[in-house]
């Protein structure tokens, strides 16, 4: 990787229609996209450095990745915003009943329908991150109590909102008024890909922290939120 180059990366955001994507040129803004899958939008960045994703990257054998842990423990208040990745074997049973019988039966917990329906989401980046070293985990909520250094109020409220694109504009992200397509967006999840992308910056600056520190792995998957 060529220090001198221009330093582009992404972050993406799952929302219902798929996943918003937002890059950044040295820092700053650069484009937003909306795709369909995690695919699409990965593969219409082949020149970015590091591509970061608010889903979660490695699934664990069994029991709460730490990730998850240490993640809800920075946030506080807004804990509820970091779910328990389920474990593999629960994610990748199908339908919805059995997954959720299967979870009761082997880990003495249920799965809930709002978790398993990021299971498709789940399983496409699952299949990505395998192939694309690119690819790391980010979650918004973590990444703005980083950049704030103190808890949020909740993101879909007014002082929510315009104290994330406060923080965001203080790291050097304007994001413009007009966003062409990507105007259907949501703004929460508008606001949560940029914060995606900030720590996918940081990561391509070598500054960025992962938790935990001492990493658990899936296979070859580092299972790591990164701020």
């Amino acid at each position: 990787m060529n220090p001198a180059a221009a330093r582009r990366v992404v972050g993406m955001d799952g929302w219902k229609s798929g996943w918003v994507s937002l890059a950044l040129l040295n820092g700053a803004f650069a484009e937003a996209r909306i795709h369909e899958t995690a695919a699409a939008a990965i593969d219409a960045q082949k020149d970015a450095r590091v591509v970061c994703i608010d889903i979660p990257v490695g699934m664990p054998a069994e029991g709460i990745r730490r990730a998850d842990e240490e993640a809800r423990e920075r946030v506080g208040p807004r804990r509820s915003s970091v779910f328990n990745v389920p474990p593999r074997a629960v994610i990748e049973a199908t339908p919805y009943a059995k997954a959720n019988r299967l979870s009761k039966d082997r880990y003495g917990r249920g799965i809930s329908r709002q978790s398993y329906a990021l299971r498709d989401k789940i399983l496409e980046v699952d299949s990505i991150a395998r192939r694309d070293d690119r690819v790391f985990e980010v979650h918004p909520e973590v990444t703005f109590a980083e950049m704030a250094g103190r808890t949020l109020h909740y993101k879909k409220t007014w002082t929510g909102t315009n104290e994330r694109r406060e923080l965001l504009r203080s790291a050097g992200i304007e994001i413009p008024d007009d966003l062409g397509a990507v105007g259907v967006v949501p703004v929460d999840d508008v606001l949560d890909a940029a914060a995606v992308a900030w720590t996918a910056d940081r990561i391509a600056r070598g500054v960025a922290a992962a938790i935990p520190v001492e990493p658990e792995f899936d296979g070859e998957l580092r299972m790591a939120i990164w701020i």
